[in-house]
């Protein structure tokens, strides 16, 4: 609940072992409330197994979106642009 006191609402998840611990995470913060997106080529499993498990049928059910790292660059990057642009008007 801290990253809430600080106005922040929406996480980006990454990391190893997916079916575990990249998956409890998502699972806690949507229960939380925050709004998940989770990066599936910026995360790793011991197998293809256990891999397609987590990305494909768990943390379906959590996340909000589960994308690709360019994804996330590029919606980071126009966040930016928007800000920046509208900071100087």
């Amino acid at each position: 609940m801290q990253l809430k006191k600080h106005g922040i609402h929406k996480l980006i998840v990454i990391g190893l072992i997916a079916h575990t611990c990249v998956e409890a995470t998502v699972r806690f913060a949507a229960e939380l409330g925050y709004e998940v997106t989770m990066v599936k080529d910026a995360t790793a499993d011991y197998s293809d197994e256990e891999m397609h498990a987590a990305l494909d049928v768990n943390i379906l059910n959590y996340a909000s979106a589960i994308v690709i790292t360019n994804e996330v660059i590029e919606a980071l990057s126009f966040h930016v642009r928007l800000t920046h642009s509208t900071s100087k008007a």
